[in-house]
Protein backbone atom coordinates (compact mmCIF):
# COMPACT_ATOMS: atom_id res chain seq x y z
CA UNK A 1 0.00 0.00 0.00
CA UNK A 2 1.33 3.22 -1.03
CA UNK A 3 1.62 6.41 1.09
CA UNK A 4 1.55 9.79 -0.05
CA UNK A 5 4.78 11.31 1.13
CA UNK A 6 4.71 14.82 -0.53
CA UNK A 7 5.54 18.01 1.61
CA UNK A 8 2.60 19.68 3.12
CA UNK A 9 1.72 22.97 4.06
CA UNK A 10 -0.78 24.68 6.66
CA UNK A 11 -2.66 25.37 3.89
CA UNK A 12 -3.20 21.94 2.99
CA UNK A 13 -4.32 21.09 6.25
CA UNK A 14 -7.19 23.97 5.69
CA UNK A 15 -5.70 27.07 7.27
CA UNK A 16 -5.11 30.12 5.40
CA UNK A 17 -2.53 32.30 7.26
CA UNK A 18 -2.41 34.78 4.26
CA UNK A 19 -6.11 35.08 4.28
CA UNK A 20 -5.92 35.87 8.40
CA UNK A 21 -3.51 38.62 7.68
CA UNK A 22 -5.53 40.28 4.91
CA UNK A 23 -7.97 40.07 7.70
CA UNK A 24 -6.04 41.97 10.20
CA UNK A 25 -4.92 45.02 7.28
CA UNK A 26 -8.65 45.58 6.54
CA UNK A 27 -9.70 45.73 9.96
CA UNK A 28 -7.70 47.97 10.85
CA UNK A 29 -9.46 51.43 10.17
CA UNK A 30 -12.45 49.86 11.45
CA UNK A 31 -10.63 49.18 14.70
CA UNK A 32 -8.54 52.47 14.97
CA UNK A 33 -12.09 54.50 14.91
CA UNK A 34 -12.97 53.11 18.43
CA UNK A 35 -10.05 53.88 20.36
CA UNK A 36 -9.51 56.09 22.98
CA UNK A 37 -6.82 58.21 24.17
CA UNK A 38 -6.11 55.51 26.80
CA UNK A 39 -5.01 53.44 24.43
CA UNK A 40 -1.37 52.38 24.02
CA UNK A 41 -0.11 50.53 21.05
CA UNK A 42 -1.90 49.32 17.75
CA UNK A 43 -3.25 46.48 16.64
CA UNK A 44 -1.45 43.32 16.36
CA UNK A 45 0.85 42.92 19.83
CA UNK A 46 0.77 39.82 22.04
CA UNK A 47 -0.72 41.71 24.57
CA UNK A 48 -2.79 45.29 23.96
CA UNK A 49 -2.55 48.12 26.79
CA UNK A 50 -4.49 50.40 28.47
CA UNK A 51 -3.53 53.61 30.66
CA UNK A 52 -5.86 53.72 33.12
CA UNK A 53 -4.03 56.37 35.13
CA UNK A 54 -5.73 59.69 35.88
CA UNK A 55 -9.42 58.77 35.32
CA UNK A 56 -10.59 57.67 38.44
CA UNK A 57 -9.31 58.18 42.28
CA UNK A 58 -10.31 54.75 43.39
CA UNK A 59 -11.18 52.58 40.12
CA UNK A 60 -12.82 49.58 40.33
CA UNK A 61 -12.70 47.07 37.24
CA UNK A 62 -16.05 45.46 36.20
CA UNK A 63 -15.73 42.59 33.86
CA UNK A 64 -18.19 40.56 31.62
CA UNK A 65 -18.46 38.05 28.79
CA UNK A 66 -21.14 36.60 26.21
CA UNK A 67 -22.20 35.93 23.03
CA UNK A 68 -25.47 36.48 21.15
CA UNK A 69 -26.62 32.83 21.46
CA UNK A 70 -28.69 31.05 18.58
CA UNK A 71 -29.28 34.64 17.05
CA UNK A 72 -25.86 33.96 15.58
CA UNK A 73 -27.22 30.60 13.36
CA UNK A 74 -30.15 32.83 12.12
CA UNK A 75 -27.50 35.25 11.14
CA UNK A 76 -25.70 33.14 9.32
CA UNK A 77 -28.61 31.69 7.34
CA UNK A 78 -29.52 34.65 6.12
CA UNK A 79 -26.06 36.15 5.16
CA UNK A 80 -26.65 39.04 7.60
CA UNK A 81 -23.15 39.05 9.09
CA UNK A 82 -22.74 42.70 9.24
CA UNK A 83 -24.48 44.01 12.79
CA UNK A 84 -24.70 40.46 14.67
CA UNK A 85 -21.41 41.92 16.32
CA UNK A 86 -23.22 44.63 17.71
CA UNK A 87 -25.33 42.46 19.61
CA UNK A 88 -21.98 41.10 20.79
CA UNK A 89 -20.57 44.41 21.86
CA UNK A 90 -24.09 45.10 23.86
CA UNK A 91 -24.53 41.78 25.41
CA UNK A 92 -21.37 42.68 27.33
CA UNK A 93 -21.43 46.23 27.78
CA UNK A 94 -24.99 46.33 28.53
CA UNK A 95 -24.30 43.75 31.76
CA UNK A 96 -21.21 45.75 33.03
CA UNK A 97 -23.16 49.20 32.68
CA UNK A 98 -25.78 47.97 35.87
CA UNK A 99 -23.10 48.55 38.14
CA UNK A 100 -22.79 52.29 37.45
CA UNK A 101 -19.32 51.09 35.12
CA UNK A 102 -17.89 52.99 32.00
CA UNK A 103 -17.08 50.26 29.43
CA UNK A 104 -13.26 50.84 28.67
CA UNK A 105 -12.21 47.92 26.00
CA UNK A 106 -13.70 44.99 24.08
CA UNK A 107 -11.66 41.90 23.35
CA UNK A 108 -13.44 39.67 20.54
CA UNK A 109 -13.30 35.58 19.90
CA UNK A 110 -13.77 34.91 16.23
CA UNK A 111 -13.89 31.18 15.12
CA UNK A 112 -14.50 29.29 12.31
CA UNK A 113 -13.25 25.90 10.24
CA UNK A 114 -12.16 27.83 6.67
CA UNK A 115 -11.61 32.04 7.20
CA UNK A 116 -14.21 33.56 4.75
CA UNK A 117 -12.59 37.31 4.49
CA UNK A 118 -15.54 39.38 3.50
CA UNK A 119 -17.88 37.26 6.17
CA UNK A 120 -15.14 37.78 9.05
CA UNK A 121 -14.60 41.61 8.21
CA UNK A 122 -18.13 42.35 8.04
CA UNK A 123 -18.64 40.77 11.35
CA UNK A 124 -15.96 42.48 13.14
CA UNK A 125 -16.97 45.77 11.14
CA UNK A 126 -20.30 45.43 13.65
CA UNK A 127 -18.37 44.74 16.51
CA UNK A 128 -16.05 47.82 15.91
CA UNK A 129 -19.41 49.88 14.95
CA UNK A 130 -20.97 48.22 18.75
CA UNK A 131 -17.83 49.49 19.91
CA UNK A 132 -18.01 52.86 18.76
CA UNK A 133 -21.40 53.39 19.35
CA UNK A 134 -20.61 52.49 23.42
CA UNK A 135 -17.53 54.70 22.95
CA UNK A 136 -15.70 51.50 24.47
CA UNK A 137 -12.10 50.90 22.45
CA UNK A 138 -11.49 47.24 20.83
CA UNK A 139 -8.10 46.78 21.43
CA UNK A 140 -7.73 43.07 20.93
CA UNK A 141 -9.20 39.58 19.62
CA UNK A 142 -9.06 36.43 18.27
CA UNK A 143 -9.70 35.08 14.88
CA UNK A 144 -9.12 31.17 14.94
CA UNK A 145 -9.31 29.32 12.19
CA UNK A 146 -9.87 25.55 12.81
CA UNK A 147 -10.68 22.98 10.06
CA UNK A 148 -12.93 20.01 11.23
CA UNK A 149 -14.49 21.78 14.33
CA UNK A 150 -17.38 23.89 12.62
CA UNK A 151 -20.02 23.15 9.31
CA UNK A 152 -18.93 25.39 6.16
CA UNK A 153 -20.56 28.43 6.54
CA UNK A 154 -20.78 28.84 10.21
CA UNK A 155 -18.75 30.61 12.97
CA UNK A 156 -18.94 31.58 17.18
CA UNK A 157 -18.25 34.47 18.33
CA UNK A 158 -17.77 35.64 22.03
CA UNK A 159 -16.68 38.67 23.82
CA UNK A 160 -15.12 40.47 26.58
CA UNK A 161 -15.24 43.80 27.92
CA UNK A 162 -13.36 45.95 30.96
CA UNK A 163 -15.63 48.49 32.52
CA UNK A 164 -14.35 50.60 35.46
CA UNK A 165 -16.61 52.69 38.05
CA UNK A 166 -15.37 54.90 41.34
CA UNK A 167 -16.05 52.58 44.00
CA UNK A 168 -18.10 55.07 45.84
CA UNK A 169 -20.55 55.60 43.16
CA UNK A 170 -20.78 51.27 42.69
CA UNK A 171 -24.69 50.61 42.15
CA UNK A 172 -25.23 47.39 44.06
CA UNK A 173 -29.01 47.81 45.26
CA UNK A 174 -27.95 48.42 48.71
CA UNK A 175 -30.14 51.56 48.76
CA UNK A 176 -33.43 49.95 47.32
CA UNK A 177 -36.34 50.10 49.51
CA UNK A 178 -40.37 48.92 49.80
CA UNK A 179 -42.20 51.61 47.31
CA UNK A 180 -39.38 51.94 44.55
CA UNK A 181 -40.80 52.37 41.32
CA UNK A 182 -39.44 49.87 38.94
CA UNK A 183 -39.15 51.92 35.53
CA UNK A 184 -38.47 50.05 32.42
CA UNK A 185 -36.54 51.28 29.38
CA UNK A 186 -37.62 50.09 25.74
CA UNK A 187 -35.67 47.16 24.06
CA UNK A 188 -35.01 47.21 20.73
CA UNK A 189 -36.88 44.12 19.66
CA UNK A 190 -35.69 40.18 21.51
CA UNK A 191 -32.24 41.56 21.37
CA UNK A 192 -30.05 38.47 21.82
CA UNK A 193 -32.00 36.53 23.60
CA UNK A 194 -34.27 33.63 23.32
CA UNK A 195 -33.50 32.93 19.56
CA UNK A 196 -33.91 29.07 20.27
CA UNK A 197 -37.60 29.44 20.73
CA UNK A 198 -38.08 32.30 17.77
CA UNK A 199 -36.32 29.88 15.42
CA UNK A 200 -38.33 27.10 16.32
CA UNK A 201 -41.58 29.65 15.89
CA UNK A 202 -40.21 31.03 12.85
CA UNK A 203 -39.59 27.79 11.00
CA UNK A 204 -42.97 26.27 12.33
CA UNK A 205 -44.46 29.13 10.65
CA UNK A 206 -42.62 28.58 7.28
CA UNK A 207 -39.93 31.47 7.65
CA UNK A 208 -42.65 34.11 6.52
CA UNK A 209 -39.67 37.04 6.54
CA UNK A 210 -42.02 39.33 4.40
CA UNK A 211 -44.26 39.47 6.81
CA UNK A 212 -45.37 42.82 8.29
CA UNK A 213 -45.13 43.43 11.90
CA UNK A 214 -45.94 46.73 12.91
CA UNK A 215 -44.77 48.25 9.92
CA UNK A 216 -41.32 46.27 9.85
CA UNK A 217 -40.48 43.56 7.93
CA UNK A 218 -40.54 40.18 10.63
CA UNK A 219 -37.10 38.77 9.44
CA UNK A 220 -35.92 42.88 9.86
CA UNK A 221 -37.58 42.84 13.50
CA UNK A 222 -36.22 39.52 14.59
CA UNK A 223 -32.71 40.49 13.48
CA UNK A 224 -32.63 44.18 15.08
CA UNK A 225 -29.28 44.22 16.77
CA UNK A 226 -29.27 45.05 20.74
CA UNK A 227 -30.07 48.40 21.83
CA UNK A 228 -26.97 50.07 23.06
CA UNK A 229 -27.87 52.03 26.76
CA UNK A 230 -24.16 53.06 27.85
CA UNK A 231 -24.25 56.51 27.05
CA UNK A 232 -27.54 57.47 27.68
CA UNK A 233 -27.54 55.84 30.97
CA UNK A 234 -24.10 57.04 31.88
CA UNK A 235 -25.04 60.27 30.91
CA UNK A 236 -27.87 60.06 33.33
CA UNK A 237 -25.63 58.85 36.12
CA UNK A 238 -24.25 62.13 36.12
CA UNK A 239 -27.24 63.61 37.64
CA UNK A 240 -28.86 60.74 39.23
CA UNK A 241 -27.82 58.03 42.34
CA UNK A 242 -29.89 55.70 40.83
CA UNK A 243 -30.31 52.55 43.44
CA UNK A 244 -30.21 50.08 40.89
CA UNK A 245 -30.41 48.57 37.54
CA UNK A 246 -30.51 45.49 35.27
CA UNK A 247 -30.28 44.40 32.01
CA UNK A 248 -32.98 41.98 30.91
CA UNK A 249 -31.23 39.37 28.91
CA UNK A 250 -31.76 35.28 29.38
CA UNK A 251 -34.54 34.73 32.00
CA UNK A 252 -36.44 38.03 30.63
CA UNK A 253 -38.84 39.74 33.33
CA UNK A 254 -39.00 37.48 35.31
CA UNK A 255 -36.23 36.68 36.48
CA UNK A 256 -33.42 39.87 35.95
CA UNK A 257 -34.74 42.61 37.95
CA UNK A 258 -34.71 40.23 41.17
CA UNK A 259 -30.93 40.02 40.61
CA UNK A 260 -30.66 43.24 42.19
CA UNK A 261 -32.91 43.55 44.25
CA UNK A 262 -31.89 43.27 48.35
CA UNK A 263 -33.44 39.83 50.05
CA UNK A 264 -36.61 40.57 52.31
CA UNK A 265 -38.02 42.40 49.36
CA UNK A 266 -39.97 41.37 46.37
CA UNK A 267 -41.43 42.66 42.74
CA UNK A 268 -44.91 43.51 41.16
CA UNK A 269 -44.25 43.93 37.66
CA UNK A 270 -47.63 45.31 36.59
CA UNK A 271 -48.66 42.92 33.01
CA UNK A 272 -51.16 45.27 31.90
CA UNK A 273 -48.38 48.36 31.81
CA UNK A 274 -46.74 46.03 29.48
CA UNK A 275 -48.10 45.91 25.75
CA UNK A 276 -46.27 43.37 23.61
CA UNK A 277 -44.26 45.30 20.59
CA UNK A 278 -45.40 43.65 17.04
CA UNK A 279 -42.66 41.08 17.45
CA UNK A 280 -43.45 39.78 20.22
CA UNK A 281 -47.25 40.21 19.80
CA UNK A 282 -46.27 37.31 16.45
CA UNK A 283 -44.08 35.56 18.00
CA UNK A 284 -46.62 34.56 21.25
CA UNK A 285 -49.78 34.12 18.89
CA UNK A 286 -47.44 32.19 16.53
CA UNK A 287 -45.89 29.76 18.98
CA UNK A 288 -49.24 30.05 21.29
CA UNK A 289 -46.51 30.59 24.12
CA UNK A 290 -48.31 31.05 27.15
CA UNK A 291 -47.73 35.01 29.09
CA UNK A 292 -45.66 33.49 32.16
CA UNK A 293 -43.29 31.77 29.53
CA UNK A 294 -42.59 34.85 27.27
CA UNK A 295 -42.08 36.74 30.62
CA UNK A 296 -39.12 34.42 31.65
CA UNK A 297 -37.86 34.06 27.81
CA UNK A 298 -37.87 37.60 26.19
CA UNK A 299 -37.51 40.83 27.27
CA UNK A 300 -40.90 41.81 25.92
CA UNK A 301 -40.07 45.11 25.30
CA UNK A 302 -38.39 46.28 28.25
CA UNK A 303 -34.73 45.78 27.38
CA UNK A 304 -33.38 48.04 30.73
CA UNK A 305 -34.64 48.38 33.92
CA UNK A 306 -34.21 51.29 36.87
CA UNK A 307 -34.96 50.86 40.34
CA UNK A 308 -36.08 54.43 41.25
CA UNK A 309 -37.10 56.33 44.53
CA UNK A 310 -40.52 57.52 43.99
CA UNK A 311 -39.10 61.21 44.11
CA UNK A 312 -36.37 60.37 41.46
CA UNK A 313 -39.10 59.48 39.15
CA UNK A 314 -40.13 63.17 37.07
CA UNK A 315 -36.86 64.32 36.73
CA UNK A 316 -35.47 60.63 35.57
CA UNK A 317 -38.04 60.80 32.81
CA UNK A 318 -37.59 63.88 31.45
CA UNK A 319 -33.94 63.19 31.30
CA UNK A 320 -34.74 60.30 29.24
CA UNK A 321 -37.19 62.23 27.28
CA UNK A 322 -34.32 64.19 26.46
CA UNK A 323 -32.24 61.79 25.37
CA UNK A 324 -34.69 59.83 23.22
CA UNK A 325 -35.37 56.81 25.20
CA UNK A 326 -38.79 55.25 25.30
CA UNK A 327 -40.08 54.52 28.57
CA UNK A 328 -42.74 53.32 31.22
CA UNK A 329 -43.53 52.31 34.48
CA UNK A 330 -44.17 48.31 35.03
CA UNK A 331 -44.24 47.92 38.68
CA UNK A 332 -42.93 48.26 42.05
CA UNK A 333 -40.31 47.05 44.94
CA UNK A 334 -42.76 45.40 47.53
CA UNK A 335 -41.53 43.59 50.90
CA UNK A 336 -41.39 39.68 50.01
CA UNK A 337 -44.28 37.66 51.22
CA UNK A 338 -43.97 33.54 50.72
CA UNK A 339 -41.51 31.73 48.58
CA UNK A 340 -42.17 33.88 45.12
CA UNK A 341 -40.10 37.02 44.62
CA UNK A 342 -41.25 38.76 41.42
CA UNK A 343 -44.82 38.14 40.86
CA UNK A 344 -46.34 39.23 37.28
CA UNK A 345 -50.16 40.24 37.00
Amino acid sequence: MSQDTSPLSYRDAGVDIDAGNTVVERIKPLVKKTFRPEVMGGLGGFGALFNLSGRYREPVLVSGTDGVGTKLKLAQQLGRHDTIGIDLVAMCVNDVLVQGAEPLFFLDYFATGKLDVDTTVAVVGGIAKGCEMSGCALIGGETAEMPDMYPPGEYDLAGFTVAAVEKSEIIDGSDVRAGDVLLGIDSSGPHSNGYSLVRKIFDRAGRPADLDVGGTRLIDALMEPTRLYVKPILNLLKSHRIPAMAHITGGGLSENIIRVIPDGLGLQVEASSIVLPPVFDWLQREGQVALPEMWRTFNCGIGFVLVLHPEQVAAVCADLDAQGLGHKTIGQVVVQHGDERTVIA
